[in-house]
């Protein structure tokens, strides 16, 4: 009865290399301590007194530091490699969370906010340039679900952690932070030492450099993206306060939302994204998941303020973030070469930096000026409206490929 079960995971996890499992150790250390950004706008609103409005503001100023962050490092992975810009975005980004934590007026915290993220930020494209290299064409969709389980994996620890803590005293979210940020850098330099690996900057002679601003389908998929991930964004900001201050969850119970998120990633998203891959273009599910995702938020205005309805809500965004987010790394990994990867990853993290602008404070401002409720509505439009982007899209690219081979088979 059990060996079927084992099978599946066996499979699913099969073929990945050691670095790549590496890499995942090291996100999971990294992740772990993900604590501030989900409290962040709590902490803004609670304990430093800020309007919500103020809350979405420092919010959006992370993302202001992650796009000038992404930008950054994408530019410097491909030019001088990843290696490097992995480790000292780590082992900086965990010393400016302590002096995140000492900052108390909205002036300061806004200036180290930015700072933060920038650092932060520009990790992620040298991260996704790894671990395209450390996979191959077969099994590249996979390793980065194993990396978005690290993630989740330590998303929901630190979560479930992150609750306890912010009940006790909110100053140790920083120290924790920052302190699995360092922690994880260390791990890289022991698990994968550069005198092993170097620190490539693989060009391909004959591979033509296209610039990803260059690359109109791609621009078109960013420009979608950053819908979906501005209303997703709320699951971070707007959603954690609207739990606090409308339903009345304890911080404790909304770490556990968090962790319930991370887990069902964990226990599903490799099995599913197993079976999925190569069965339909990536679009069509990024389409249904952002569908999906936007359907658990719309659902807040229908649901009772209980503990049960907010699992009901976590089902679905988790549902939809499994269906959408995989694929869209493997759409975006699958229009680049070595030469322009770095290029590639830095303009699909800046989309979710713009977003950390957007999403934050729009909801802000929705949120104070006329009420959560329509704040969910106008994420489930916004999402329904992603969502036909992303099919148009793959109606697009399916159409000029017919054409392509009619034009072959012709000639």
């Amino acid at each position: 009865m059990l060996s079927a079960p084992i099978q599946l995971y066996k499979k699913a996890y099969s073929g990945l290399s050691r670095n790549s499992w590496y890499l995942c150790l090291v996100m999971f250390i990294n992740r772990s301590g993900t604590m501030v950004i989900p409290f962040m706008s709590i902490y803004c609103n609670k304990e430093l007194h800020f309007s919500v409005e103020q809350a979405g503001y420092i919010m959006g100023i992370f993302g202001a530091g992650s796009i000038a962050g992404a930008f950054t490092g994408g530019r410097i992975t491909d030019r001088y490699g990843f290696y490097f810009m992995q480790f000292g975005a780590l082992l900086v980004g965990g010393l400016l969370f302590f002096l995140l934590g000492l900052q108390t007026s909205f002036l300061s915290l806004g200036i180290v906010s930015f700072i933060q993220s920038f650092c932060n930020e520009s990790f992620r494209p040298a991260n996704s340039t790894a671990i395209a290299f450390y996979s191959n064409d077969e099994n590249k969709t996979r390793s980065y679900s194993l990396n978005r389980l690290a993630v989740n994996l330590g998303w929901a620890f630190g979560g479930l952690l992150g609750g306890t803590l912010a009940a006790i005293n909110y100053h140790l979210l920083f120290w924790v932070d920052g302190s699995t940020n360092i922690l994880a850098a260390l791990l890289l330099l022991k698990l994968i030492p550069y005198s092993k690996v170097g620190n490539p900057v693989k060009k391909v002679a004959h591979a033509v450099r296209e610039s990803a601003y260059k690359d109109g389908i791609y621009l078109t998929f960013i420009a979608l993206a950053i819908l979906f991930a501005s209303c997703f964004f709320q699951l971070f900001s707007m959603q954690s306060l609207f739990y606090k201050t409308q339903w009345h969850f304890s911080e404790q119970f909304i770490g556990m939302l968090m962790g319930v998120n991370g887990l069902l990633i964990v226990c599903f998203e490799m099995i599913i994204i197993h079976n999925l891959e190569g069965k339909r273009h990536p679009l069509q599910y990024i389409s249904i998941g952002v569908v999906l995702v936007g359907a658990g938020f719309v659902l807040l205005n229908f649901l009772p303020a209980a503990y049960y309805a907010s699992f009901i809500v976590v089902i679905f965004v988790t549902i939809g973030e499994i269906m959408a987010m995989p694929f869209m790394n493997s759409f975006w990994i699958s229009r680049t070469n070595e030469n322009n990867r770095g290029e590639y990853a830095a303009l699909y993290t800046i989309a979710w930096s713009i977003a950390q602008i957007f999403g934050p404070v729009t909801g802000g401002v929705i949120a104070a000026h006329w009420g959560y409720n329509p704040l969910w509505f106008s994420v489930g439009i916004v999402s329904l409206i992603a969502a036909v982007g992303f099919r148009l899209l793959y109606n697009s690219i399916a159409k000029r490929k017919t054409i392509v081979a009619i034009e072959e088979t012709v000639f």
